[in-house]
């Protein structure tokens, strides 16, 4: 019985392979080793010390050294690393030194590179949502040599007062598993963002729908307190002091709006589990709804706190 095409063919392809493997295999394998040498994290590869040689299997000969650090590596330790990595390779030939100084292969990192990263690590951390952060180098980068590998920026020492506009950042740049150093720089930083601005002088006491207002890109760090976020035409508020124009709006110089005047007369309601009586008192003090305020009973004259619930009622628990 003849043996089909595919039997034939896939015959021929095993002979293909063996024959390739021998040829392989006894093909002299030259090794340099050059003086010095420099890798990366993933250590001392084979492929490092024959370039020439395409052919070569992925074979991991050392662990790279830690930045900063140098490790030496002779012929006899790189045979014995072959002999477990890969048995059927035989080296029949060497070149070079005795052995080869190995340490990290590294690169400059500039002031932009640098800044970029700084910048993107206190946008996150410090400023978050609040705005866009703008950095510059109060003093120029004179640059450092770091692993020719991707790295992380670390604050050492974040501070809990928040990013100031001038100041000292402390930082570490860490690789994977390691840290490449740590540094310091001076900086100037502003954090932009759309605020409130009063277009005209706005008054003590006014409502906060009666006032004009606008929005402008201004740097928060320049402000004197935190900027209001508020709706414009919010009737729950009031302004609870002077505010020039052309000043940012601040939380603080808003406040719920005052409902109650002192002297006016309202509706006390006293409250005592299910009973409640109405008599007719007088606010001691201004307030605003939820607000706790003084009241005088009319007849009485007895003085009590209340909680102020609108412009007529305050209600009073015994």
């Amino acid at each position: 019985m003849r043996p089909s095409l595919n039997n034939v063919v896939r015959a021929a392809l095993g002979l293909l392979l063996l024959l390739a493997v021998f040829v392989f295999q006894a093909l002299p394998v030259t090794l340099t080793l050059p003086p010095e040498l420099k890798v990366g994290r993933d250590g001392v590869q084979l492929r490092d010390l024959a370039p020439e040689a395409a052919n070569l299997p992925d074979v991991r000969l050392s662990a790279a050294p830690e930045f900063g650090k140098v490790l030496y590596l002779s012929r006899v330790q790189i045979t014995a690393a072959l002999r477990q990595a890969a048995p059927d390779l035989t080296v029949t030939n060497w070149a070079g030194p005795a052995q080869t100084k190995v340490s990290r292969r590294t690169r400059r990192l500039d002031e932009t590179e640098l800044l970029n990263a700084l910048t993107d690590t206190l946008q996150r951390e410090a400023v978050r949502d609040a705005g866009t952060l703008e950095l510059k180098l109060s003093r120029p980068w004179p640059g450092a040599n770091i692993p020719d590998e991707p790295f992380t920026v670390k604050l050492t020492d974040p501070s809990g007062a928040g990013l100031q506009a001038h100041g000292i950042v402390r930082f570490e740049l860490r690789g994977e598993q390691e840290s490449f150093g740590v540094f310091s720089v001076a900086f100037d930083a502003k954090v932009w963002a759309e605020v409130w601005v009063a277009r005209t002088t706005i008054p003590r006491g006014l409502g906060l729908g009666d006032a004009e207002l606008l929005r402008e890109r201004r740097d928060l760090l320049t402000l004197r307190g935190s900027p209001a976020h508020i709706s414009p035409d919010d009737e729950r508020l009031e302004f609870a002091e002077n505010v020039a124009a052309g000043s940012p709006l601040i939380a603080r110089a808003l406040r719920p709006r005052v409902v109650v005047r002192r002297g006016k007369l309202v509706d006390a309601v006293v409250m005592n589990g299910a009973l409640s009586i109405t008599v007719r008192a007088e606010a001691l003090d201004d307030g605003a709804p939820g607000q706790v305020v003084r009241v005088r009973n009319l007849r009485s004259k007895r003085e009590f706190r209340g909680k102020v619930q609108d412009e007529q009622t305050i209600l009073v628990s015994l």
